[in-house]
């Protein structure tokens, strides 16, 4: 389906930003395929070595040290820290045009992808809940992000990550071979069915025991995605950040800044391979660069952790379980 807007070409399709593969696996049994940088195989599963602590720690964290906040937070509108370093050095005019918010993890994918590939860009900051018009051309939803490149416009994170892929410009964000890059895209797709939801779903509960089964369910979906990574790492294919890492990293980031102070997240064990992950991602000087700081996640997550009416599009979608926007 696609549509012409003044001097503007959008073409979009709103499940486009999952994989057309089949549902993966509920089950703990799966046998992932872990992908090598060499040879070609599905090798025997692996288990992955108590990457969370324990459920009665984060029990007893849940009960003892929630935050109580002495007045009401509201979402930034302007990025700190490095994000902000980086949004003035692409401030400029450019013909391809990324309208993000700071607190929108959706937003963090596309940019990353943009940074660590090395295209120029021009980054705009917007207020999606007062959406511009420039914004509005490109996606009349006005969700961010959105990307317009000269008179063509699309959206949905996944998509403009795969059309910055296929730009064929800077760093890949995909392997070489066929079967690895089929095999990204179905746990990217993982990680927008089950592990993006899992975490609002987690957020937004505000019954304590629901809340342990949604925290139980995460780790869950966490550890299905960890089984199925390089055994080695740190990344998903080994050495090098790709494809899966950029998708999953904004909820990396949040589950340390947003997850953990408002429903105690545990730490990943030490010496886990879901620790190395999470590290590398922490480390990773593309993640690093459109990050900002800590105050700004736990300011404009709050109203998702106390599940206000209207909080977002994609918080009505989870309270009233749909699927995500």
């Amino acid at each position: 389906m696609s549509f012409v807007l003044p001097r503007l070409h959008c073409i979009f399709n709103a499940t486009a930003a999952r994989s057309t593969c089949a549902p993966l696996p509920s089950s703990r049994a799966l046998c992932p395929w872990r992908p090598t940088s060499q040879r070609i195989f599905l090798p025997a599963h692996h288990s992955v070595s108590r990457p969370f602590a324990s459920s009665a720690l984060l029990l007893d964290a849940m009960s003892d040290k929630k935050p109580q906040p002495d007045q009401k937070k509201t979402y930034h509108t302007k990025a700190t820290g490095k994000a902000l370093e980086t949004v003035k050095k692409h401030s400029a005019e450019n013909d391809l045009k990324l309208f993000g918010s700071c607190f929108c993890p959706f937003v963090q994918r596309v940019w990353i992808s943009l940074e660590y590939k090395g295209i120029p860009y021009q980054y705009i900051e917007v207020d999606p809940y007062k959406k511009p018009q420039s914004l509005l051309e490109v996606n009349p939803r006005g969700l961010v992000p959105a990307l317009r490149h000269g008179d063509w416009g699309c959206y949905e994170s996944t998509v403009l990550m795969e059309y910055l892929e296929d730009m064929d410009a800077g760093l890949p964000l995909m392997p070489a071979d066929a079967k690895l890059r089929a095999n990204s895209r179905l746990w990217s797709d993982h990680i927008n069915r089950h592990l993006v939801p899992g975490f609002y779903r987690f957020l937004q509960e505000q019954d304590n025991e629901k809340q342990i089964q949604y925290a139980e369910e995460l780790k869950t979906e966490i550890g299905k995605l960890v089984d199925a990574a390089d055994k080695d790492g740190p990344f998903f294919l080994g050495k090098d950040i790709s494809f899966v890492d950029i998708q999953m990293a904004p909820w990396v980031i949040r589950l340390n800044r947003v997850l953990k102070p408002y429903r105690a997240w545990p730490d990943p064990e030490p010496g886990s391979r879901w620790g190395t992950w999470v590290d590398a991602i922490e480390k990773n000087a593309h993640v690093q660069a459109t990050t900002s700081t800590d105050d700004l996640y736990l300011d404009s997550y709050e109203r998702y952790a106390e599940n206000r009416p209207n909080t977002s599009q994609l918080a009505n979608a989870v309270n009233s379980g749909r699927g995500l926007p």
